[in-house]
């Protein structure tokens, strides 16, 4: 209660390993200590090593334990909570957490923000009315809104009738420093059994989930192994992460044969040193918001292949800084991929453009800067004062 700096509360459904909660750990590592506080609210539970990653001493984490479903009974408990820490902005993300605006607004919570980060595996296009309709009964107690996509932004204007006023557009931002090009070419990787330097290797980095859509990276290799195996022999798959769709991953590459040419390496938490082991990186996702791991791979000098959902145009630029495909097309993607071991050094062009890209327009820098502006300015716009 002594302290004076301003409180955020940040809530997510839970706090492990994912882009979003990636996004929120940038933020709260990035900020000056003396402008705001922080407690990262996770209405499930959070990983232990995941919040590891939050470096500063005076973030404060709460697990609300949620089972599945609505928590209308959660109500008074939220904000009894919010109530008790008594902070100044309270922030959810996406719509698993948008239920705690109610609580917030019962608590007196001077601003509330939500953000739209992108949609689940339950809503892969944002289509379902059911959740534009929730999203419409919410929104009499969000203050302000933040679209990580321009076609989030959209969504939110025309599906659930947000003014644009009360839209902000935030795109996410990757640390530069990091996420860098290797000096000498590809580096090796603790643990991979692909460091040699006469192989090419492509890979993925996320959760292996259904709207991450790996199987279907998985089944276009197998296609190009088939079908160039003259072309593709050089060729190696790394794909990181763990998740439900881990089990069927294995039936497709036991039923191949190919096995040996990838590696499924788990989750790991060296995500810079990942990418600087890679030649290309392929994102084969159903649905995107921005994604974090498409900038770190352009952060890292590679060239990006990428089903076009979501943001990711936003992203890449088609023939510039990699390639766009439609979602589920194995042998669109197999091509692109053959593409890169044609031209080597047309892909290597690419890489080094999207590092340019990511320098000059989605720093992790800027990013936190927008973040800041809004927080000041919506309370200064409620009468809170901010030091430093």
């Amino acid at each position: 209660m002594s302290d004076p700096r301003p409180l955020i509360a940040h809530v997510v459904y839970g706090f492990r390993v994912g882009g979003l909660e990636n996004g929120l750990v940038n933020l709260v590592n990035s900020p000056p200590a003396a402008r705001y506080r922080h407690a990262i609210v996770a209405l499930t539970d959070s990983c232990p090593d995941f919040r590891a990653r939050v470096e500063r001493e005076d973030v404060r984490f709460i697990d609300l334990a949620k089972p599945p479903g609505h928590g209308f009974w959660l109500y008074r408990k939220i904000a009894a909570l919010f109530s008790s820490l008594r902070p100044a902005v309270v922030h959810t993300r996406n719509l698993a957490a948008l239920e705690a605006q109610l609580p917030a607004r019962m608590a007196g919570v001077p601003v509330r923000i939500h953000g739209e980060h992108g949609w689940d595996t339950r809503d892969p296009q944002g289509l379902r009315r059911r959740y534009q309709w929730v999203r419409r009964a919410y929104r009499p107690f969000v203050t302000r809104y933040v679209a990580l996509s321009g076609q989030i932004a959209d969504y939110l204007r025309e599906r659930v009738g947000v003014p644009a006023a009360r839209i902000e557009r935030i795109c996410n931002g990757v640390d530069i420093r990091r996420f860098h090009m290797p000096i000498h070419g590809r580096e090796p990787l603790a643990g991979s059994p692909f460091n040699d330097s006469r192989l090419k290797v492509i890979g993925t980095v996320g959760r292996l989930q259904a709207v991450k859509d790996q199987v279907l990276l998985v089944r276009a290799f197998v296609h190009l192994l088939r079908t160039q195996p003259a072309l593709a022999e050089p060729l190696r798959l790394v794909i990181v992460g763990e998740g439900p769709l881990r089990g069927e991953i294995e039936r497709v590459l036991a039923d191949s044969g190919v096995a040996e040419r990838v590696w499924l390496a788990g989750e790991r938490s060296d995500t810079p040193e990942v990418m600087r082991a890679l030649d290309g990186f392929v994102l084969p996702s159903r649905a995107e918001g921005i994604s974090n791991t498409i900038l770190e791979a352009m952060a890292s000098g590679l060239p990006v292949i990428a089903t076009d959902v979501g943001g990711n145009r936003e992203l890449v630029q088609p023939g510039r800084t990699g390639t766009l495909l439609p979602s589920g097309d194995e042998v669109a993607m197999a091509e692109a991929i053959a593409d890169w071991l044609r031209d080597p050094l047309a892909a290597l062009g690419q890489g080094m453009a999207g590092r340019e890209r990511v320098e000059r327009l989605f720093s992790l820098e800027g990013m936190v800067a927008r973040y800041v502006a809004l927080y000041d300015e919506l309370l200064a716009a409620a009468g809170h004062a901010i030091r430093g």
